[in-house]
């Protein structure tokens, strides 16, 4: 069902309404404090972001304020508290170490609108004591999509630490490079880590789409990742007859190859966006960055 139009801009102060109520979404309370996000990531419709470009560092600066101001409201005591003839029902709020980060992103979702204001948060957690249990990112998604609020959350585990079993055997001998399509029959692997960990992608026809995915969106990769990735992000096309790989960016915010930018194929304008096919050849080793926030390792399996 089609969410309804709105005409409504996002105004600075919703903006920074929103980040402070994602905070308070996000408080995690351990045993003697609780921590608040302390990463932010605010997307905004272009409309918006060029109507307040001129002011976004106030806005930061101003956000940042407001959420030092609840966190001293939330930490004020009851009167009650204070006589101490209660106790405090949650460990005390603490700002994060490094202060908090925020930054304005333009929404290269196709489906947003105008006054649509989407919040991603991260809030780093202690590793567990127990042995091996690795650390933990706390994630809190928040929107007001045509004036109705959501809230969701996910926990992202690090890599786990290493376990105290018997000493390690010594490293077989490196065997001699298969190429993978000799191996499986994947034409390419593309190795990458997204928020849900550390993946492997066999490609197995010429062709594929990769990005966020979504829906009326279809992704043969499909990440896990911030909306800095547009939900069709790039294509990855094989030439049958030669075995050359060509990428294709289909992006808002870019792709590179080798750390180099690859020109977009996309044009956008008034509202419409133009494919003008424009392709770039793909090395047969390469490091694939989208919008510099997921890399994708690629090798052919031509490539020894």
């Amino acid at each position: 069902m089609a969410r309804p139009v709105t005409t409504n801009p996002a105004t600075a102060r919703e903006i920074i309404v929103e980040i402070v109520r994602n905070m308070r979404e996000g408080l995690e309370p351990l045993q003697y404090s609780t921590l608040a996000p302390a990463i932010y990531h605010v997307y905004l419709h272009p409309d918006d972001m060029e109507r307040l470009r001129g002011i976004l560092p106030r806005i930061v600066d101003e956000a940042r304020r407001a959420l030092d101001a609840e966190l001293d409201t939330l930490n004020k005591a009851s009167l009650t508290e204070r006589l101490k003839l209660a106790r405090r029902a949650e460990p005390k709020i603490t700002a994060p170490d490094g202060g908090w980060q925020i930054r304005l992103i333009e929404n290269t979702d196709d489906d947003v609108q105008a006054g649509d204001i989407v919040i991603h948060s991260e809030l780093a957690l202690p590793v567990k004591p127990d042995f091996g249990a690795g650390s933990m990112t706390k994630r809190i998604a928040t929107r007001r999509m045509s004036g109705a609020t959501s809230t969701s959350q996910s926990y992202d585990k690090s890599a786990a630490a290493a376990s105290p079993a018997a000493p390690a055997s010594p490293a077989p001998a490196p065997a001699a490079s298969v190429p993978v399509e000799a191996a499986d029959g994947a034409l390419a692997v593309i190795e990458y880590e997204d928020q849900g960990g550390r993946k492997t992608y066999r490609m197995t026809k010429d062709e594929i789409v990769v990005g966020r995915g979504g829906r009326d969106y279809w992704t043969d990769l499909k990440l896990e990742t911030l909306p800095d990735v547009s939900r069709e992000h790039l294509r990855l096309r094989r030439d049958p007859a030669t075995g050359q790989f060509f990428l294709k960016d289909l992006s808002r915010l870019g792709t590179t190859v080798n750390g180099e930018r690859v020109p977009s194929s996309m044009a956008f304008g008034d509202g419409e966006k133009q494919d003008r096919n424009v392709e770039v050849p793909l090395p047969p080793e390469a490091r694939i960055g989208l919008a510099d926030v997921v890399f994708l390792d690629f090798r052919s399996a031509s490539h020894g």
